[in-house]
């Protein structure tokens, strides 16, 4: 009991005296809670101020700060504050009490308390201070977030812009390519493209990286990574891709764009999810090589970016080179200046740069410069537009190709298909190919790998090509660096090159120059190809002498010229393999049976009335061009049988004055001393004049006109045009027409009599390569096809894609009876 009593006095005494006990503990410990607050708050401001070296540093480092890191460093920053005011006034009622004054003891009760608290307080915040990290490395800021200056306006660049978004809306499309030209601004399309793509959130996530010529997969993942805010530990590039791949598929839907792609890239390997990996995955891909998307990297659409047409590049010249070019001076040249630069934005922004506020003589030679291809005073001008397009160049396959741009670049603007041919045959540019047919097709294959590069551009025709200004000033100086050229393009010519640069010129051309006079002898003992392309407003002489010490010449066009002789010299050009007298007004051409290895004579254009009979003595002759020779009415019989290599003749708009047994001029009769010949223009007055023994079996290439009444069309949509006016289906047609029936797609039947349809009258197997049939003017046709004929071949009319009747008053139906399995199904 005596226990319990002593354990229950204790607490009572506890309970009792501790209350009373603790205000005069925070009196008696006044000067130590004072002090404990001062050394808190001190200790508080080491640690803020190592966090804010943390911080700083990391903002230097381009980090954001944790946000509660921010908000510890805020709200300390008003707790130090509030502590240092206290502490001011706890001074203060200290040294009133030192002066005299008797102590508060209420007031330092409640300072004692607060100090300890305040101090109890900071201790918490110092623990709530301790932070694993204080920042971390943010997402690069999106590809659309720089500012975009000058091409966002321009019409064209627009229409692009909302033919490419529309595509990426699209839910069936995943990858895309964007093609055009170096230069061209396809890397500010794009960049444009993704700003749009983040303002109208299609995607999560659009990042951008650049490929090169010389992929670098550390490179492109790199760039991929930092977009994404990854950071790699891994050193292989299989560990890298598969890191980023991981990555990448956490975005729901992402938009990679890869920009100037040369060659086909494994996605793979860089790590790039596509397809049933992540189908929210879609790509862009740019290149200057059109092949590349489609056949290498599987783009499902493609779209071209093509240079900028007059006006708009003036518009884009005006935004570079700033308010100046708008003064009387200066608005003339300028539009002149911009119009040098031929549409190429790489060119405009480059020179207008460098032209801004400026003086008219500056601007006065640029314009010199820019029209002579040689602007090397303008800052950055060939190191940015002759580095790009080079490279251009040099990663194009193969010699051949390579040879034909170089080739290309010396040709007028207008760069016909046929010219290539005869140049490049003439030059042996290509390889392993024995015939024309061969090299024709080479030809198509190389022209197609440089228009998909767009170092030439397509014109809609598939006669010519053309070339920009800008690429054509860079092919020039890069064939400049192997060989020694003159070039001179629609300018007045100064004087001719020294003695010395004309022995090593092993390559001329002259497009369309008013040169007025010519010297006796051009001393050019290496030239290999002279191309003059006359003015035709200008009378020029070509002296006698002119192309005696020319002794290696290959190839020679003399165009647009007026000669009552040719000159005598030309029987010195022993190696001449390829001449053209095109759209020459023509005297005397009989020196040309001089020429013993000419393979390729042409007379396009030219007025010749009468080929003179010694052109049978060129027997080597593979290529005979007389198209639109309209005033050509004589060929002397056994001309064009002589030539018996012959495998291309083209008569397209010239020579029609057949007869039957060739007394007096030639007879259709001779062709079939032409074994070689493969391509064919002609046009037969009448279908009489073909007898049973005029073959056409070996033609790859024609275009055969039967009757007057037909037009030529320059542009051709297919290799096997045939076109029949007046032919009476009820004789029997001649083996030649009947073969040539076989094998048309292109089929033009005129004032047809004999026959009440076309199939299977005019062919029982069914026409089966047939493209296009036009039918007009046959009152007797009643049907297309009669499938109810049981001589008709099972399959008719397989690939047919276009159908024109005209003028058929009598046509009751396009097929009678049931239509065949197959038939017209691509019509």
């Amino acid at each position: 009991m005596v226990e319990i009593a002593v354990t229950i006095a204790a607490k009572v005494t506890e309970y009792l005296v501790a209350p009373i006990g603790r205000p005069f503990g925070y009196l008696f410990n006044y000067r130590s809670n004072i002090d404990g607050l001062r050394q808190q708050v001190e200790k508080l401001g080491h640690v803020r101020a190592r966090l804010e070296r943390s911080v700083d540093e990391a903002i230097r480092n381009g980090d954001e700060i944790e946000p509660d890191v921010n908000k510890w460093l805020l709200s300390v920053g008003g707790f130090m504050e509030e502590a240092a005011k206290f502490l001011e006034v706890e001074k203060k009622a200290n040294q009133s009490c030192f002066n005299g004054s008797c102590p508060n003891l209420k007031s330092r009760y409640q300072i004692s308390r607060e100090a300890k608290k305040r101090a109890r307080v900071i201790v918490d915040i110092q623990g709530d201070g301790k932070f694993e990290r204080v920042s971390y490395r943010a997402p690069l800021p999106g590809i659309g977030s720089a500012p975009l200056k000058g091409h966002e306006a321009l019409e064209s660049r627009m229409t692009t812009l909302d033919e490419i978004m529309e595509a990426l809306r699209d839910a069936h499309i995943n990858i895309i390519g964007v093609w055009g030209m170096a230069g061209v601004g396809k890397t500010t399309l794009m960049k444009q493209v993704a700003k749009q793509a983040e303002e109208e959130k299609l995607f999560d996530r659009v990042i951008m990286a650049f490929v090169s010529a010389t992929p670098e997969l550390k490179k492109i993942q790199g760039e991929l990574a930092d977009m994404v805010g990854l950071k790699f530990e891994e050193e292989s590039e299989m560990g890298r891709a598969a890191r980023l791949r991981a990555r990448l598929k956490k975005e729901n839907k992402i938009l990679v764009i890869l920009d100037d792609v040369w060659t086909e890239l494994d996605l793979e390997k860089v790590g790039i999810p596509f397809g049933d990996d992540h189908k929210g995955c879609k790509m862009v891909f740019t290149s200057r090589n059109k092949h590349v998307l489609s056949n290498e990297m599987g783009t499902q659409k493609d779209f071209p970016v093509e240079h900028l047409q007059e006006e708009e590049a003036l518009v884009l010249f005006k935004k570079m080179a700033g308010d100046s070019i708008e003064k009387p001076d200066l608005q003339s040249i300028a539009i002149d200046v911009a119009k040098e630069c031929a549409g190429l934005p790489i060119a405009i922004v480059t020179v207008a740069k460098a032209l801004k506020n400026k003086g008219l003589s500056i601007w006065e030679d640029a314009l010199q410069q820019l029209k002579r291809s040689t602007p090397t005073n303008i800052k950055g001008m060939d190191a940015m537009v002759y580095s790009t397009l080079e490279l251009s160049y040099k990663h194009l396959e193969g010699d051949e190709v390579k040879s034909l741009f170089l080739l290309s670049g010396l040709m007028s603007n207008e760069i016909y298909i046929d010219d290539l041919l005869k140049y490049g045959m003439g030059l042996r540019l290509f390889q392993r190919t024995n015939t024309l047919e061969e090299a024709k097709n080479r030809i198509d294959t190389l022209v197609g790998s440089l228009k998909a590069s767009k170092l030439l551009l397509d014109t809609g025709h598939n006669s010519f090509v053309r070339m920009h200004d800008v690429v054509r000033d860079v092919a020039i100086a890069i064939v400049s660096k192997v060989h020694h050229v003159f070039s001179l393009r629609e300018d007045e010519l100064a004087e001719w090159p020294t003695v010395d640069e004309l022995q090593t010129c092993t390559k001329i051309s002259l497009a369309y120059n008013d040169i007025c006079e010519l010297p006796q002898v051009l001393v050019c003992p290496e030239l290999e190809i002279f191309l003059f392309y006359h003015t035709i407003d200008h009378f020029l002489e070509i002296p006698d002498t002119f192309f005696e010490r020319m002794t290696k010449l290959k190839v020679l066009d003399l165009s647009n010229m007026h000669f009552t002789s040719l000159p005598s010299s030309l029987h010195c050009l022993t190696n001449l393999r390829t001449l053209s007298l095109n759209w020459c007004k023509l005297g005397d051409i009989s020196i040309i049976v001089k020429l013993k290895k000419l393979e390729f004579l042409s007379f396009m254009g030219s007025n010749i009335e009468k080929l003179p009979r010694e052109i049978s003595h060129l027997t080597h002759l593979k290529l005979f061009d007389l198209r639109d020779c309209s005033k050509l009415r004589e060929i002397p019989p056994n001309v064009l049988s002589s030539l018996s290599k012959l495998e291309n003749l083209c008569m397209e708009n010239s020579f029609s004055q057949w007869e039957v047994e060739g007394k007096s001029n030639a007879c259709l009769a001779e062709l079939n001393y032409l074994s070689h010949l493969t391509s064919l223009d002609i046009q037969i007055p009448d279908a009489k004049l073909l007898l049973k023994d005029v073959l056409f079996e070996k033609l790859i290439r024609y275009r055969i006109f039967i009757g007057d009444v037909w037009s030529w069309d320059k542009n051709c949509p297919t290799t096997k045009t045939l076109k029949l006016n007046k032919l009476d289906a009820s004789l029997h047609l001649v083996d030649g027409i009947s073969f040539l029936l076989k094998g048309t797609k292109d089929l033009h039947l005129r004032e047809l009599s004999g026959a009440a349809n076309v199939l299977p009258k005019l062919d029982r197997e069914g026409l089966l390569q047939l493209k296009h049939l036009h039918v007009e003017r046959s009152p007797e046709m009643q049907h297309i096809m009669n499938s109810m004929d049981p001589i008709l071949s099972p399959c008719a009319f397989p690939v047919l894609e276009s159908l024109f009747l005209k003028q058929l008053i009598n046509l009751q139906e396009v097929c009678h009876g049931q239509l065949l399995a197959g038939s017209f199904s691509y019509l």
